[in-house]
């Protein structure tokens, strides 16, 4: 972005109602974004959450987005929005500066005759575009970057500096692959014979849908047969592994480190917060939501949280802890040998009446 908004022009953008703080001019121009406490003259910044309300009072920013029902409490002026997270995510769009390729072939990129790149596209020096290749309009595929043989980037699609696809993926419109992700590397399968393995050649591929992100270092492997699906607006954070001929449905978002298994169905909407493993062959309910470190072991049904895993204490507690929980079984034993003495008293005692 080169011109600065003025307040008025980023309350307009966002459809926000501008309240003007006393002495405060619609026409200041506005040079960015921060948060409540580090935002200074000339910048914007929001509050979406209960826990920085304590900020607001001090806050040097121009401007705030916020919610009407916080709006009276603002010192400087406010920018009124039904979902002030929401329009600060909009904001950060008019004031992202990430650079903007011209089109063209660089000199040193690698490009087969018979890819077909649209003339609006753009390929850096060292991309290597393999035979049969389709790139669509607006398509940047950054520097080291290889694209392999027979696979599609559909418009306005980025891949960031050595982001590599395998032969054979779909990739949609709008997305962002980012650096060092791999897309279609072969999956995890291989028959145990004779006490050796037999590789099973994945025959399959990636077919990822429109407007999806996956972060930096994360794998989706090609499937074994058919395809591994990723649903349209799906958002994938850095290392993440997607397992063969897994799908993932629309809309539906992975935190880091987190990894799902082979021919799992992740439904619709659903949430896998940092470090959540889901074993193979299962599903999981559209709308759920997996707490950070959950292992998924069976399938879920309907939408809900769901967790597992041991909250942390101190170490004196834990470690005496998880001594008893080796001594659960045993435990179990002796309250059902208990409950049984019991009722035999019971049964015992009402004979006698």
């Amino acid at each position: 972005m080169t011109d600065q908004p003025t307040l008025a022009q980023l309350a307009e953008q966002l459809g926000a109602e501008l309240r003007l703080a006393p002495g405060a001019d619609a026409e200041q121009p506005v040079s960015g974004l921060n948060t409540l406490e580090d935002a200074n003259s000339g910048q914007v910044s929001f509050l979406a959450s209960a826990n920085y309300r304590r900020f607001l009072a001090s806050t040097r920013a121009s401007g705030v987005l916020i919610g009407a029902e916080l709006a009276d409490e603002c010192p400087v002026s406010a920018l009124v929005v039904d979902n002030p997270y929401h329009a600060f995510a909009r904001a950060t769009a008019i004031f992202d500066t990430t650079p903007q390729p011209a089109p063209g072939i660089h000199p040193a990129a690698t490009v087969d005759p018979s890819a077909e790149i649209d003339a609006s596209a753009s390929i850096a020096a060292g991309a290597v575009i393999e035979a049969s290749v389709r790139i669509g309009a607006g398509v940047h595929i950054g520097a080291n970057c290889v694209v392999g043989e027979g696979s599609e980037i559909g418009a306005g699609t980025r891949l960031k500096p050595g982001a590599i696809v395998y032969h054979g993926c779909s990739i949609g419109r709008d997305c962002t692959i980012h650096s060092q992700a791999v897309i279609g590397a072969d999956g995890f399968g291989f028959a145990p014979y004779q006490r050796q393995w037999t590789k099973i050649h994945q025959l399959g591929g990636v077919e990822i849908g429109d407007d999806v992100e996956i972060g930096a270092c994360s794998c989706i492997d090609r499937g074994a047969l058919g395809n591994t699906v990723i649903g349209r607006g799906v958002k994938i954070d850095n290392q993440v592994q997607i397992a063969h001929n897994v799908q993932i449905g629309d809309y539906s978002a992975m935190a880091a480190c987190s990894a799902v298994a082979g021919s799992a169905v992740i439904g619709k909407h659903c949430t896998l917060a940092g470090g959540v493993g889901v074993v193979g062959h299962v599903t999981v309910a559209d709308g759920s939501h997996i707490t950070a470190r959950t292992l998924v072991t069976k399938s879920i049904e309907s939408a809900g949280s769901y967790s597992s895993g041991t909250p942390f204490s101190d170490s004196r507690s834990w470690r005496r802890n998880a001594v008893r929980y080796g001594q659960l079984d045993q435990m179990a034993r002796r309250l059902k040998e208990l409950e049984k003495q019991l009722e035999g008293l019971a049964h015992r005692d009402g004979t006698e009446d």
